[in-house]
């Protein structure tokens, strides 16, 4: 049995917080991580206790709106932004870090990615967002693209 590279172990810990999501659409999760240590996790969700989606129904598909544009109309919170408050709330320092997202972010995530100082972005799906991308290298942010991980977990009995 070979051993999960630190980049897929931290992909697939992110596949793992994205079952916590109450999102209708796309589960999705991130996990910040700084010389191999987790610093902050988020999934998208409902803001704290509030009602969410799974209670509710998603607006976005009650209004038709399609996946990437109009994120202003949307119970949910993302992920990265989840992780981002998290680090915030507890006093975790994230400047130096690296969030692995099973969603690339979006360009307002993006915005605080860069503004956070989180220097490296590791996610398995491509930008829906063309304008990410350039955020990123205009920012000098390093974004990585990775093969989805199996989402089995191996283990010995």
């Amino acid at each position: 049995m070979s051993r999960p590279s630190w980049d897929e172990y931290f992909l697939k810990m992110a596949m793992l917080i994205s079952e916590r999501s109450t999102c209708l659409r796309h589960h999705v999760g991130a996990v910040m991580v700084r010389e191999r240590r987790v610093l902050s996790t988020g999934y998208n969700g409902a803001a704290r206790g509030l009602k969410d989606c799974l209670e509710l129904g998603c607006l976005r598909d009650e209004q038709g709106i399609d996946s990437g544009t109009r994120h202003e109309v949307c119970r949910a919170i993302h992920a990265e932004q989840n992780a981002i408050i998290q680090a915030g709330q507890h006093g975790v320092g994230i400047a130096g870090a690296t969030i692995y997202c099973t969603h690339s972010p979006c360009l307002i995530c993006a915005k605080m990615i860069v503004n956070a100082g989180i220097e490296r972005v590791v996610s398995c799906t491509a930008y829906a967002d063309p304008n990410t991308p350039a955020l990123f290298r205009e920012a000098g942010t390093i974004c990585e693209l990775f093969e989805r991980p199996e989402p089995e977990i191996k283990f010995m009995p």
